[in-house]
């Protein structure tokens, strides 16, 4: 089904916290996986469903990217990935990612075939958490082959600044590639007011990168805002439901989740293709 990368650029975080509350919610069967080069942490913050591991609230850090990857290396079906994955507390799978930078320098071959594995996947939509991305990344491999890429910002003039050079830089690297979204990561004192200014300067951007190329831009659409709510953040530590549903962070990750999933199938619909995948 899709396969939708989440990322951030220098100083905004939260992609993490912002996957697996999207996960949470996600109105599809899903499947997040963590593919940030910088090394992941779902397995120093998020507890095992004890159903389905050896009995450890623990997830197990040796299985999952680590483990693909030395699958990879003879070749990667779609059919192959849920054997590395875990599920959280609260029914959520997850592909759990690295534990350092170290192991990400020698698995730049990996992101192209990892990434076609996830769209070849049947019945599940795939959750990338990218991390922060850099200039020439080699998750751009990754990037090319998602149905959208999502960024994420915080409102403040610096991170709206590096937002829009990222913008600028992608809009060149994933020539032809997938839309572009965003996600504001907005105080609730200001939410709808932070996620229509990031939109206004996204908008000015994009009319610029017409201008100087003389052909239409992709489109940038901002696909709305996660409420910074760190009560919610930690209840996502712990058993979901109940007090979680209420929070303003799950609560604004429904219609975040619900903008993205029309956003996909629109893009399906209008390309016949996709649903057919690519290999």
């Amino acid at each position: 089904m899709a396969l939708i990368a989440l990322a951030a650029d220098k100083g905004a975080p939260g992609v993490t916290t912002a996957a697996v509350a999207l996960g949470a919610v996600w109105p599809r069967p899903v499947l997040v996986a963590e593919c940030d080069q910088a090394g992941g942490d779902l397995v120093y913050r998020l507890p095992a469903d004890p159903g389905t591991s050896d009995g450890s609230a623990m997830l197990n850090p040796s299985r999952g990217l680590l483990s693909l990857a030395a699958t990879a290396r003879r070749g990667l079906r779609p059919d192959q990935i849920a054997e590395h994955c875990q599920r959280l507390v609260g029914g959520l799978d997850v592909l759990v990612g690295l534990t350092n930078a170290e192991q990400a320098q020698g698995m730049t071959w990996l992101w192209t075939p990892l990434a076609r594995a996830f769209r070849g996947l049947q019945e599940v939509d795939v959750l990338a958490d990218c991390g922060r991305l850099g200039a020439g990344s080699p998750l751009n491999d990754l990037l090319r082959e998602a149905d959208m890429v999502v960024l994420l910002t915080r409102a403040t003039l610096e991170q709206v600044a590096h937002l829009r050079e990222r913008v600028v830089a992608l809009t060149g690297e994933l020539r032809g590639g997938p839309p572009l979204g965003v996600v504001v990561l907005a105080d609730p004192r200001d939410f709808r007011a932070s996620i229509a200014e990031v939109d206004r300067i996204l908008t000015g951007t994009r009319q610029r990168l017409e201008a100087r190329g003389g052909v239409p831009a992709p489109p940038v659409s901002v696909l709305g805002g996660l409420a910074l709510d760190p009560k919610g953040a930690e209840l996502l530590s712990g058993q979901w439901g109940g007090r979680l549903d209420r929070t303003l962070l799950v609560r604004s990750a429904r219609e975040v989740a619900t903008a993205l999933t029309a956003r996909v199938n629109a893009a399906g619909a209008a390309e016949p293709l996709m649903a057919e995948g690519r290999f």
